[in-house]
């Protein structure tokens, strides 16, 4: 359980594995960063592929972890440890392929919103549900699965989008069935992975220096409506009331 690594010939397959419903907790996202980063600067690593075991491929942040803490320091952290995990699948020196199935919630949006290519399979779903638990963020990565009028709707309603809906908008580059998953994103980064990786890793900065959404600084605006969100009480109720069915 927690963040495993594996060496595919020039692939770093990291898997996040936190039962039942892969919500991460705060130590959880940075080591996701963590271990992202460091797969990136081993010049023996060409791609990384982001996946998970469990019934999703991410559910966000503990929920839970944070209402057990007393003050902010949870809550705190969970930023930190989300920007953290976002920023290093966007900043990762080689690209990032994301293998999706099932849910894909919140914190999973920030993961594969920064990712260079991803993978899912028919089952997977994405959403953010952000306002329905009192907080904000990770719209800076919806809308870059989706354009920016259907971002809102997404966002404002809480609801999913399938992953054949988004292979429609271009932003998931292969949808099949779960059994065929791994397979597929190995199928894709085997093949970035036979590029020069000089020339690979060179792509992948231009690109980011290219890239018109700055999406370091826009996420981090998004936390500080968060934060201020907690402090009036509104995200506390907002967890306790999702925490106890209502």
């Amino acid at each position: 359980m927690g963040i495993l690594t594996k060496r595919d010939g020039h692939v770093e397959v990291v898997t996040v594995d936190f039962p039942p419903v892969n919500a991460l907790p705060v130590q959880g996202w940075f080591d996701l960063a963590d271990a992202i980063t460091q797969a990136g600067r081993d010049p023996d690593v060409h791609v990384v592929i982001l996946r998970a075991e469990g019934r999703g491929f991410n559910a966000g942040v503990d929920i839970k972890e944070i209402q057990r803490s007393a003050g902010y320091d949870a809550l705190v952290g969970a930023n930190r440890g989300c920007y953290a995990a976002f920023g290093a699948v966007y900043d990762c020196a080689v690209p990032v392929v994301a293998a999706v199935h099932g849910f894909c919630l919140g914190g999973g949006i920030g993961l594969v919103g920064n990712a260079d290519v991803i993978v899912a399979s028919e089952d997977a779903t994405f959403g953010v549900p952000e306002v329905e638990r009192g907080a904000l963020g990770a719209a800076t990565h919806l809308a870059r699965l989706v354009p920016q009028h259907l971002m809102r709707t997404l966002y404002f309603t809480a609801r999913k989008i399938t992953a054949a809906e988004l292979h429609a908008h271009g932003s998931v580059y292969q949808v099949v069935p779960r059994a065929e998953l791994d397979e597929a994103a190995l199928e894709v980064a085997r093949d970035i992975a036979k590029k020069d990786p000089r020339v690979i890793r060179a792509a992948k900065e231009a690109l980011n220096g290219i890239d018109t959404q700055q999406v370091h600084r826009s996420y981090r605006f998004e936390q500080g409506f968060t934060f201020e969100l907690n402090l009036l009480g509104a995200s506390d109720e907002a967890r306790e009331e999702f925490l106890n069915g209502r």
